[in-house]
């Protein structure tokens, strides 16, 4: 069977924000975007050629950030797609995008209403303005009110917002702050992060500086357990470590990356998983549109090993708070978890970090919080 979902990258920003070290650029070319959208067209014919699509149930366009494109860029992209998949989509198929609040308006968000998109991951982050100002935030509140709004009107019923703590000056009460307007918004989907300090990106020139005041670990802990707390309160159970969801409205896509399937991975600096291979994509805009010319635009192939298939399996799997599916696992590799990696289990369940539950092995509250130290055990 070959991957039922597919990513697409543009990598194209407004601006480049404090913390973000994901491969994007910022640009005033349209000229360029074009170019990139023209070299995204043919990787897609390429790859589908080499590896056909049998039916797409999950496409999610990540950035970057995607709303970028003007209005008629957006159309060509989204026609492009559709040229390309639109044959295999199911009936429920799971067509998200990311947005950022302050490159929406209604006619843009129309036109990818009418051409697919199904559903929105706005990265909304605060709702605090100076602090979206401190990340490097192009948008404010208000924007965020708006773009729901605008995305309400046009006929989008599945909107997903991005928050984060563990923010510069972030205090429990900021954070409480946001959680409570976050809610007042009636979206179905929440992906919470803590912010993670990258190299390449200001945000870390500022840490070596000490010049970033971080809240303390048990500060961050405590907004954490926090955001579990009040996720749960509103109606979100937490499907997985940093998401949480209305009933039926879990991310169909992420969780293709959680159960460890595999998926097509298209645009500059994609990652892709098809036939036991991972790949990987050229990163730089100018790279990678030369080498869509003269192929696929791939810097990196490799075979899975089994025994890396299996940590995989079991890393990502706990992620989820349904957890591994024991069955599933011994179906996929012909061994059972418990063969593989019976000593690490019997370790953590005797520790309190995962426990046996209807067939899935998975973390357990208290192992929540600690979910990396747990993760890290199945390594080889």
């Amino acid at each position: 069977m070959m991957p039922q979902s597919v990513y697409i990258h543009i990598p194209f920003c407004t601006n480049k924000c404090y913390y973000c070290d994901f491969n994007s650029f910022v640009t005033n070319n349209p000229q360029l975007v074009w170019d990139y959208l023209d070299a995204l067209d043919k990787e897609m014919e390429l790859t589908f050629r080499e590896q056909p699509v049998q039916e797409v149930k999950t496409i999610f366009v990540g950035g970057g950030t995607p709303t970028f494109l003007d209005h008629a860029q957006m159309r060509k992209f989204l026609q492009t797609v559709q040229t390309h998949l639109g044959a295999y989509w199911t009936d429920d198929i799971e067509f998200t995008m990311e947005a950022n609040p302050g490159t929406t308006d209604v006619e843009k968000l129309r036109i990818m209403h009418e051409l697919g998109v199904n559903r929105l991951s706005f990265g909304v982050q605060s709702f605090d303005n100076a602090l979206l100002k401190r990340l490097g935030r192009i948008h404010d509140r208000d924007d965020v009110y708006r773009s729901i709004e605008n995305a309400k009107q046009v006929g989008f019923a599945n909107v997903s917002i991005d928050l984060m703590f563990g923010l510069p000056d972030q205090t429990m009460e900021i954070f409480r702050e946001t959680l409570h307007k976050a809610f007042e918004l009636g979206t179905t989907h929440f992906s919470a992060y803590s912010l993670k300090v990258e190299e390449n990106t200001l945000f870390h020139t500022l840490y070596q500086k000490d010049q970033l005041p971080l809240p303390s670990e048990e500060t961050e802990l405590a907004m954490y357990m926090v955001l579990i707390e009040e996720m749960e309160r509103h109606g979100y159970p937490q499907y997985e470590i940093s998401n949480f969801a209305k009933p039926g409205f879990a991310s169909k896509h992420n969780k293709t990356y959680w159960l460890n399937r595999e998926y097509y991975g298209l645009g500059a600096g994609a990652h892709g998983y098809v036939c036991g291979q991972r790949h990987v994509n050229a990163g730089p805009l100018t790279i990678y549109m030369q080498k869509c010319k003269e192929g696929l635009p791939r810097v990196e192939q490799f075979a899975v090993p089994k025994e890396d298939a299996m940590e995989e399996q079991m890393i990502l799997g706990l992620r989820l708070r349904e957890g591994v599916d024991l069955a599933g696992f011994a179906s996929r590799f012909g061994v059972s978890a418990h063969d593989v990696f019976g000593t690490i289990i019997e370790e953590e369940i005797a520790k309190g970090m995962l426990e046996e539950q209807d067939g899935c092995l998975k973390l357990t509250k208290q192992g929540l919080p600690l979910g990396n130290e747990v993760f890290a055990r199945f390594l080889r």
